[in-house]
């Protein structure tokens, strides 16, 4: 199963924090360093761990080939931060025998959220300034979820939502990291002060109950983790609960303490070193296959603690001989900031550009240093190591509250700026979306009528069109155009009623999930089946269903062919589908039974697993072909539409960079030659009593395609049309359905 690192490039350096400082030092002064575990004096080992860490992420992010698994860094950041802030609060309970929540949360207000803030704030304001307003409002609601330490829940959503797989990964999506700890540490300090006074209940020693609260995290998370990683490694990547093991792990080396010190040096060296390869060992043979988080995430997590545990009888011989030196310090010091700023900075550039080579990938990474180094010395040390502040845990609380709302304040100005972009003058066709987002109905498209036959009416899309689209000039592309249906910021949201209405089946389920438009009570009715490049046709259908009394009823699975294989990912060879497989055989279980008068179906996959479990086009063909042939039996006519080709860029956000040259986004029009699930649809459909309506001469009728036709956006994300465009092309389909079969009025 793959990463979602692999198509979301998405950013993961959990922020490190220093323990609870035991002096508080002049602002001027130089920071003193965090003490390893309870008892035990600053740790050069671990300042330099923290650099391989945010190393291996930042290496990894600009793109080096030589480590395809740099998001390990994370997990070994998990790791030690459960280490640091675990052996801080056992300092305390040894020392006070208690836990101060007030006093343990407000060392962490002033420790992390002041930097963070800062950079929520400029990261809007770079989206603001150099990223299309396409992507604003997402960000907006990114930034306000990363404010309030919930984003990884929001990406964990995302990354099984089929609309967003085609979108660019947030610029402050590292911070589902950050989000991870503070949910940790919402629970684990409660469970020591349960068993601190589970202890004294049973009046027994504290370490005992103080394991078992650690196991009682531990445990229950490896084990969803391994799970949940195997169901839904997308979603799993991001969630809490799979990730809370690894600070457990790094907690319990923490609780070892007086153990690991009585490790014999020569075991502490072995140990020590072996632990570090294994962390370089994960960031170089891991890879955005890997099934991630699960049990593969034991190599790094359990390499870092084995650093952790060997380091203090180590000796200069053990890593800190490497990691203790002062450039890894440096960098370790630094790698809360260096986190926080290099990610925004990759993708605002990414989004400036276009596209980054790994060279200026690299560049920009190392420019993070400078605004990484400013936070680290003008914000995070002179308020980490303020007198009044470390004081007061109440006004440590308040700042810490206030530069969260200041976050949140950022997120919102974004959005708000979205919500109030310019629309056009009052009554001008540019109207197409009212501030809330809400896409308002075009004139109706008359279905009665083909283009160009309705003088009353200025025509709109494929309505522009001649009878004979093919080489019609009035679908050649031209820089500019008059006004947009709808506006490129809107585009995302012109969708089959399907996805309000929640029909669409996700990559997860197996349900047949169903709707019915048009007229319940009709004798004819019509299924729609597939994936959603059948479910793109469904606005045309429903504007021929009002005048043809149809009903209309819709299976649709996202990236789910209709047709009863073993069906592949995406087409993407050896990562099997079997939701979609079983999705499949339900599906056609019941329409067998229910026998429609047709199915019309559409699909994007070209591919199969054949016997040998091999990635096959006739496999495919062969289960399309079962699939026609069990329909027909049942007295069910099928017809097929053909797929669309993927323009090769998203085309509603090169819209918006080049609304005075619409040129640069169009496509060639070979493209949906060279389409595989074209070719193999084509290929299917030769021979059989089955009919393949093509109607790509009005989706581009010249070459190379136009983006925009009759005022109107052709497509969505990836290879799927506009629902607006697709609803000027009604009369289209009608006539194509009527030669297919089925009668149109």
């Amino acid at each position: 199963m793959q990463s979602p690192l692999a198509t979301s490039g998405a950013a993961g350096i959990p922020a490190q924090r220093e323990p609870a400082e035991a002096a508080q030092p002049r602002p001027q002064e130089a920071p003193p360093k965090e003490a390893g575990h309870a008892g035990h004096p600053f740790r050069g080992d671990v300042a330099g761990l923290r650099a391989v860490a945010v190393g291996l992420v930042l290496l990894y992010h600009a793109g080096v080939p030589f480590l395809p698994g740099g998001f390990v860094g994370v997990d070994v950041f998990f790791v030690i931060s459960g280490f640091l802030i675990t052996g801080q609060l056992l300092k305390e309970v040894e020392r006070t025998g208690r836990v101060s929540l007030a006093g343990f949360y407000a060392r962490r207000a002033k420790r992390i959220l002041p930097a963070a803030a800062i950079v929520l704030v400029a990261t809007a304001g770079l989206v603001w300034r150099f990223v299309p307003k396409t992507s604003w409002e997402e960000t907006a609601g990114d930034i306000v979820s990363a404010a309030l330490y919930v984003v990884n829940w929001r990406f964990s959503d995302r990354a099984v939502d089929y609309l967003a797989q085609h979108t660019q990964p947030s610029p402050v999506q590292h911070f589902w990291s950050l989000a991870v700890e503070e949910q940790f540490y919402l629970v684990w300090p409660l469970l020591i002060i349960f068993a601190v006074l589970a202890s004294r209940l049973l009046r027994s020693g504290v370490k005992p109950t103080l394991w078992v609260a650690l196991l009682v995290v531990l445990v229950p998370s490896f084990v969803w983790s391994v799970l949940e990683t195997t169901a839904s490694p997308a979603e799993a990547f991001f969630a809490s609960t799979t990730r809370m093991w690894e600070l457990a792990i790094g907690a319990g080396v923490a609780l070892a303490a007086t153990a690991c010190a009585r490790i014999p040096r020569a075991a502490a060296v072995t140990v020590g070193w072996l632990g570090l390869a294994a962390v370089v060992a994960a960031g170089a043979l891991v890879t955005t296959d890997t099934a991630w988080p699960g049990y593969a995430a034991a190599l790094p997590t359990l390499g870092t603690a084995a650093v952790l545990a060997a380091g203090t009888t180590a000796g200069r011989w053990g890593p800190v001989a490497l990691l203790g030196i002062r450039p890894m310090r440096w960098v370790g010091d630094l790698s809360y900031s260096l986190y926080l700023w290099h990610w925004p900075l990759l993708m605002v550039a990414t989004a400036y550009w276009q596209g980054l080579s790994m060279s200026q990938s690299l560049a920009i990474t190392a420019a993070s240093l400078i605004p990484a180094w400013l936070t680290y010395r003008l914000v995070e040390n002179p308020l980490r190591y303020s007198k009044a502040i470390s004081g007061s845990s109440r006004l440590a609380l308040s700042l810490g509250a206030n530069f969260t709302l200041v976050g949140v304040s950022a997120g919102l100005a974004l959005l708000l700026v979205f919500a109030n972009l310019g629309t056009g003058p009052a009554g001008t066709p540019e109207q197409s979306a009212t501030g809330g987002g809400e896409v308002v109905a075009l004139p109706p498209v008359d279905i009665a009528l083909l283009p160009d036959t309705d003088p009353g009416r200025a025509p709109l899309g494929a309505a522009v069109l001649g009878i004979n689209p093919l080489g019609d000039p009035r679908g050649k592309v031209t820089d500019q155009v008059p006004a947009m249906f709808p506006q490129p910021v809107m585009v995302r949201r012109d969708l089959p009623d399907t996805f309000r209405d929640r029909c669409h089946q996700s990559q997860q389920g197996t349900d047949l999930l169903t709707c019915t438009y048009g007229d319940p009570t009709s004798s004819t009715e019509l299924v729609l089946a597939g994936d959603s490049k059948a479910e793109q046709w469904l606005p045309a259908l429903q504007a021929l269903a009002a005048r043809n009394r149809w009903k209309i009823v819709t299976y649709i699975k996202s990236s789910c062919g209709f047709a009863t294989a073993t069906h592949l990912l995406n087409d993407i060879a050896n990562k099997p589908y079997p939701s979609c497989t079983q999705w499949n055989r339900d599906l056609l279980a019941k329409l067998v039974a229910d026998r429609p008068d047709y199915v019309i179906t559409s699909q994007y996959s070209g591919t199969a697993a054949d016997g040998g479990g091999q990635q096959s086009a006739d496999a495919m063909v062969t289960a399309m072909h079962a699939n026609w042939t069990a329909l027909a039996e049942a007295g069910t006519k099928v017809i097929v539409l053909a797929n669309t080709p993927d323009p090769g860029m998203t085309v509603y956000e090169c819209i918006d960079r080049n609304r005075d040259r619409l040129s640069a986004c169009a496509f060639d029009r070979a493209r949906r030659d060279a389409d595989r699930g074209y070719q193999t649809q084509r290929a299917a459909a030769v021979g059989t009593d089955v009919p393949m309506i093509d109607l790509f001469d009005v989706v581009c009728p010249v070459g190379p395609c136009a983006p925009v036709i009759g005022n109107v956006i052709v497509y969505r994300e990836s290879s799927h049309l506009t629902a607006t465009y697709v609803r000027t092309m009604a009369p289209r389909l009608a006539v194509a359905l009527t030669a297919a079969g089925l009668p149109t009025g």
